[in-house]
């Protein structure tokens, strides 16, 4: 079966007419959209708002389309600079329109009886999108200003973000592998903390601590110049703090937030649990080393060629839905997926949901293991999210971060029971440990994360930050997420360094949604349990609502309170007992 994907339904090249013609297309119609916004006055309130909604759409599918397939092409040959140089350009692109569009949202605020003319029947599927950047038009500043503002921006945080990227991606660091010292890219020294090896893992630990060091200074300069910028921001558009500007971007209540950490909180004794209990497993007393949080338990595993992957993948999916399981069949079969690893091609994996052609691509390093097909069905769950939404109007298309992980996570669950009941003694224990691993990840060190961003951006209120502040509070933020579960002697100080969430200059508590989507979704695995057929087309249809509600009320339309603690345990108690069971191995 080929394992690369084929992008020849977006463009045949950089150099072919299609794709010349659509950079055209889209200069004319941001210059349309241009000209129509200037000095316009709305004597046809709905007429006006739907010819400008057709034009927003227009410009939202082509640009899309350029920019997927340039960096698409870029993720699979990292050395192709026409893909980067094209990146650029279309990013540039999109400045432009977001500083036009902000005409669009002030000509809303015109309307006098925009609610009332926003659900007549032309403009009725857009109520909730036009009621969304009206709500916006609070936080917007004249159209001059936003101007200045997207300039400095990228001279400023995407400058900064882009050092960082700079510094982590070419550091390098130096380890003893077989008895040989060797000068390793940092991405390969951490990848070693999954190996069997026990010395090596400890060994590859002190390297990253060591090359971390090396690059503090200029990190903390970029984290500073980042978080400084959005609040200085935040401020200047009138919200009350940083984290208000990402919960209103994220259509989501505070008080969902609280509810979910203080129930996040209540369960973390139970991982603490797990960890001594890993680090047991391993020979350490007490709480587990940093270093050996990812360390395997045993030396069993389930090994699959990529064929046996995908048939793994869509006869489990079927025991869910039909339509699922021939579309994930889909998708391997029209190469959908680059699986293959390469040279200069990027690691890890995603998905990208090309709204203008209805499809989606898929981007993986897969080397056999459980985990990469695990991988593959979680990419894939993104993959069916996107084909949920693709009746639905393109500006509905467009789901908060919270939400991102709902069906990714839902369908990784699927394969995991499947995985589960197939597996003998020692590999029933392995992906067990594996999953609980992975929750721990995006409950607890999200926690830590979270707690850490937290006070930085109270810190840099009144001025930068040091390296010894920004390692202190890291330590900190671990203590209170990890408590006993882990040795006190090997925290991470430089985990601020390492994780590039930080340093995304639009994107700012890039953390708690993983929290959000992974109980989500394993609360959502819970109702299905419960009501086995019944549920597929609750769940297609709560996919289908992701881009028209808020975080709340596409919860609610499947009966879930968010504000109730009950369902937020709920969640949390099905990774307890599996805690609990391992805990009993």
């Amino acid at each position: 079966m080929n394992m690369k994907w084929d992008l020849s339904d977006l463009y045949s090249g950089f150099d072919s007419d299609e794709f010349i013609k659509d950079i055209a297309v889209l200069e004319n119609k941001m210059k349309e959209y241009s000209d129509e916004l200037e000095g316009s006055s709305v004597t046809d309130p709905e007429n006006d708002l739907v010819k400008f909604i057709q034009l927003r759409t227009e410009i939202g599918l082509i640009l899309s389309k350029l920019s997927e397939f340039s960096e698409l092409s870029f993720s699979v040959d990292t050395s192709n600079n026409t893909a980067s140089s094209y990146i650029e350009k279309f990013e540039e692109k999109r400045r432009e329109f977001e500083v036009v569009d902000v005409g669009f949202v002030k000509l809303i605020t015109k309307i006098d009886n925009v609610e009332q003319v926003s659900s007549s029947e032309k403009l009725r599927p857009y109520t909730f999108h036009i009621r969304e950047l009206m709500e916006k038009a609070d936080h917007l500043l004249p159209a001059e200003i936003e101007k200045v503002v997207a300039d400095m921006q990228a001279t400023g945080s995407a400058a900064w973000s882009k050092l960082h990227s700079v510094e982590t991606s070419t550091l390098t660091a130096s380890v003893n592998v077989n008895g040989k010292e060797e000068d390793l890219p940092f991405s390969v020294i951490r990848s070693m903390a999954y190996s069997k090896d026990g010395a090596l893992r400890k060994k590859a630990y002190e390297a990253e601590l060591k090359a971390c060091s090396q690059i503090t200074n200029t990190c903390a300069s970029c984290l500073n110049g980042i978080k400084g910028e959005a609040i200085t921001v935040s401020d200047l558009r009138g919200y009350d703090s940083l984290i208000d500007m990402t919960l209103k971007q994220s259509r989501m209540k505070k008080e969902t937030l609280d509810v979910m950490m203080k129930a996040i909180e209540e369960y973390l004794p139970a991982f603490r649990s797990y960890y001594r209990k890993k680090s047991k497993m391993l020979g350490h007393g007490g709480g587990l080393p940093f270093y050996d949080l990812f360390a395997p338990i045993n030396e069993s595993r389930m090994d699959f060629t990529y064929e046996e992957a995908k048939d793994f993948i869509v006869s489990n999916f079927r025991k869910f839905s039909q339509e699922l399981s021939e579309f994930a069949e889909n998708a391997f079969e029209k190469r959908w997926i680059d699986a293959r690893p390469a040279k200069g091609k990027v690691g890890g994996a995603f998905c990208a949901n090309i709204r203008s052609i209805g499809q989606s691509r898929i981007l993986a390093n897969f080397n056999g293991s459980f985990n990469d097909v695990r991988t593959i069905a979680h990419e894939l769950g993104h993959a069916y999210h996107g084909f949920c939404l693709r009746n639905v109007p393109f500006l509905n298309s467009h789901y908060p971060m919270p939400l991102a992980e709902t069906a990714s996570i839902f369908c990784e669950t699927i394969i995991n029971h499947a995985a589960l009941e197939r597996a003998d003694r020692d590999q029933a224990i392995s992906i067990l440990e594996a999953d609980i691993s992975s929750a721990g990840q995006v409950i607890v060190d999200i926690f830590s994360r979270f707690l850490f961003e937290n006070e930085v951006v109270e810190r840099r209120k009144t001025g930068s930050l040091s390296v010894e502040e920004l390692n202190s509070i890291m330590i900190d933020s671990q203590k209170k997420a990890y408590g006993d579960g882990l040795d006190q002697e090997f925290y991470h100080k430089y985990m601020w360094v390492v994780k590039p969430h930080y340093y995304f200059p639009l994107r700012h508590f890039y953390n708690f949604p993983y929290s959000f989507g992974l109980l989500f979704a394993k609360g959502i695995f819970a109702i299905y349990n419960e009501k086995g057929e019944s549920f597929v087309d609750e769940y297609r249809t709560l996919l289908e609502n992701t881009g028209k509600m808020s975080v709340e009320d596409v919860a609610g339309s499947i009966g879930i309170d968010l504000l109730d603690s009950d369902f937020w345990k709920g969640s949390l108690d099905v990774v307890a007992k599996d805690i609990e069971k391992f805990l009993n191995i």
